[in-house]
């Protein structure tokens, strides 16, 4: 996937560039002057004539990183738009966007005991439950009997709109509801701004699998063991992860 591509497929070379989340903010609040700026704000469904006030501010701990609020001239309405930013300096690259305990995820989806054993196993959690595999510490989906394989992808299948949207969107007044992806490489910058309903049928597009690798990939997410962390017991963690430069393409 090429710049050219990029462009072809409906994204935006941006004027300024950015390289964090402190420039898209930089960029909102320079909305008068800023034609990126203007043109999210048209996306989101606001006429740039009826806007009196626009302010920005970073979030933390929040599937949004950006909150933008827009005050709208005469009314007096203020509204908020929360958007999720994903950066992303290669093409082919994936980005981390959710990582927890495996007992965390239990929490959230009410995931059984057979199913959570599962999981552990393949974090490495809980030892393999048979030698001969390519890792002491852990096993693979792949490495698995093929009834625990049915039921992961069954219980995935099942539970699809879930999971997708607590990773993707989350939770309580700071989910986010837009995807804003910037590919930044060979010094130009474009963006792509979506709703996160669409960047949720983007993502979950797909079946539920479990790859060659002998991780689980649920769309186009993959759901891997975390790894590395050099060997602390952070990398039996369970994460999640995107392209995101999947979204310029649909």
């Amino acid at each position: 996937m090429n710049k050219k591509d990029l462009v072809k497929w409906g994204s935006e070379t941006a004027k300024g560039g950015f390289r964090n989340e402190d420039d898209i903010v930089r960029k909102f609040n320079d909305w008068k002057n800023d034609e990126d700026a203007q043109k999210w704000l048209g996306i989101m469904g606001y006429p740039i004539k009826e806007i009196e006030k626009v302010e920005a501010m970073k979030l933390h701990g929040y599937k949004t990183d950006v909150q933008v609020q827009i005050t709208i001239y005469l009314k007096k309405a203020i509204a908020a738009e929360n958007l999720s930013i994903k950066l992303v300096s290669n093409p082919q690259g994936f980005n981390q966007i959710d990582k927890r305990w495996v007992d965390k995820y239990v929490e959230m989806w009410e995931i059984p005991a057979d199913i959570t054993k599962i999981l552990k196993i393949f974090t490495g959690e809980l030892c393999p439950t048979k030698s001969g595999c390519r890792d002491k510490r852990w096993m693979f989906f792949s490495e698995m009997d093929e009834s625990d394989q049915k039921k992961i992808i069954d219980y995935f299948t099942k539970n699809k709109i879930l999971v997708v949207s607590d990773i993707l969107k989350g939770r309580g007044k700071f989910s986010a509801g837009w995807m804003l992806v910037a590919l930044v490489a060979n010094g130009e910058s474009s963006w792509i701004l979506k709703s996160i309903n669409h960047a949720m049928n983007v993502f979950a597009d797909g079946p539920v699998r479990i790859t060659k690798q002998g991780s689980l990939k649920i769309g186009k997410i993959t759901m891997q063991r975390k790894g590395g962390d050099a060997g602390r017991d952070s990398a039996k963690m369970l994460q999640f992860k995107i392209n995101p430069v999947e979204l310029f393409a649909n």
